[in-house]
């Protein structure tokens, strides 16, 4: 305390050699740890079962992608043709979430696992054991593709984590006794649930960056932690890239297969950009709050409320399908390929047409946050990028630095990630990124903080926090 007290001038090597000193010590203590539980059998055996682990996780995964894009394409495109129409008519959108509603309400009031988390509070909550996975795989490929307004990435990582925990028996047996047997079963969700998502996000490095900012470690124990990751996302990785080539199947990964030609930002962009990504933080985040307001409604009489929320969601896309006559799939489902269309060509949208979306497709995800299970991230970054592209003909701002900033404040708040969010909008703007990226992490900065203004129920972070 009396150092504190000192001036400056006063405090002098002494102190500083003092302190190098006594931070020695630990420093070497930490080094000598992390060292011999990085050597140790027991670590080396779970960094193998972790790499084994990617491969059945990767698999499953997979084929749960696979179908869930496939029923999707049947929901949305043949069956509209088989019945006539070029694409889906302005009604569509009743029929398929008043039935998502009816699936979804005996699977989340009567299955065990209820489903999986609640998408509201984001991917996070306690790992989803075996035993609860089937209501999870069965909500979501019943759901998802009717045109619930959410993501498949939490039923990817609940996926990924429970069946992580089927090996947590035998990592047991091979690790015996001591710190890495005790902490097997978290680090095994965790490196599982990372594996699942690897390819979904765009490769093993945005999902390693998810469990490294989530879980706020650092030192030896976010090296622990980082590397079973590192290995099993890239064994998933490696294996859905595999599989993709070989068999042609696609499974509808985050990505801009075209993206608006490059610019360097300018004054003008920064200019624009502050207010933009505050006004888009504070949206989503009113957006996330009823999303609160949906789930404590839904206390009583939950099955009923749970239909009523999917078919109000269905009228919403139903509204902007009739406000913009286009078709409705544009404001359903996860906005993954509205995303991508967006993007290709943004001038195909008015200014008018883009805020409706906003507006339909925002508060069709309010309702499904809060009564509905999927994946809370994906909707987030389409709405972000709408109203990025919808402000993208003001003076000064560019198309492109428009869409970056837009999906990396939406992504920033829905995530309460900036690392993260900067990262995974690099990666989907691809080659336009490199002159992007000042603006991105001011538009992820003032996002996070322009939303810490809206009241919230839940101010922490989406992701799970990892052991």
């Amino acid at each position: 305390m009396s150092d504190h007290r000192r001036p400056l001038s006063d405090q002098g090597s002494d102190d500083v050699d003092s302190s190098t000193s006594e931070q020695s010590p630990s420093t070497e203590k930490g080094a000598a740890l992390l060292r011999s539980t990085l050597l140790s059998p027991g670590y080396l055996r779970l960094l193998l079962l972790c790499a084994l682990i990617g491969i059945p996780v990767a698999l499953a995964c997979f084929l749960f992608l696979t179908a869930e894009h496939e029923l999707q394409h049947l929901v949305w495109e043949k069956l509209p043709e088989e019945l006539g129409y070029d694409r889906a008519p302005w009604w569509w959108a009743l029929p398929t979430l008043l039935l998502a509603g009816l699936i979804l309400a005996p699977i989340i009031t009567r299955m065990r696992g209820h489903g999986g988390h609640v998408p509201v509070h984001g991917l996070g909550g306690a790992p989803i054991g075996p035993l609860d996975l089937p209501s999870v795989v069965l909500a979501a490929l019943a759901a998802l593709p009717l045109g619930v307004v959410l993501g498949p990435e939490a039923p990817l990582m609940a996926i990924g984590g429970g069946l992580a925990l089927l090996a947590v028996r035998g990592m047991k047996q091979q690790a015996g006794q001591g710190p890495v047997a005790a902490k097997a079963p978290m680090l095994l969700a965790t490196a599982g649930s990372t594996a699942a998502i690897s390819s979904i996000f765009g490769g093993p490095i945005i999902a390693a960056i998810l469990v490294v900012e989530s879980a706020g470690m650092g030192g030896a124990a976010l090296v622990m932690l980082l590397v079973p990751c590192l290995i099993a996302s890239a064994t998933g990785a490696l294996v859905f890239t595999g599989f993709g080539d070989w068999t042609g199947l696609s499974i509808g990964a985050l990505h801009l297969p075209k993206v608006p030609p490059d610019m360097t930002p300018d004054a003008g962009d920064f200019l624009w950009g502050v207010p933009i990504a505050a006004l888009i933080g504070v949206a989503v985040a009113y957006l996330r709050g009823l999303g609160y307001v949906v789930e404590r409604w839904l206390g009583e009489q939950t099955a009923l409320r749970i239909v009523l929320c999917a078919f109000g969601a269905g009228v919403l896309l139903t509204l902007y399908a009739l406000l913009t006559d286009r078709s409705p799939e544009e404001a359903a489902l996860s906005g993954q390929s509205a995303l991508g269309a967006l993007a290709a060509d943004p001038h195909n949208w008015s200014v008018a047409a883009l805020l409706v979306l906003f507006l339909c497709k925002g508060l069709a995800w309010s309702l499904c946050l809060g009564s509905l299970r999927g994946g809370p991230i994906f909707p987030a970054i389409l709405l972000g990028g709408a109203i990025g592209i919808a402000c993208s003909g003001l003076p000064g701002l560019g198309t492109t630095p428009g869409l970056a900033l837009g999906m990396a404040a939406a992504s920033a708040v829905v995530t309460g990630l900036p690392l993260s969010a900067s990262v995974l909008t690099v990666l989907l703007l691809g080659s336009d990124a490199h002159n992007q990226m000042p603006l991105i992490v001011i538009a992820v900065v003032v996002a996070l903080v322009a939303a810490q203004l809206v009241p919230s129920r839940d101010q922490q972070a989406v992701l799970p926090n990892a052991p």
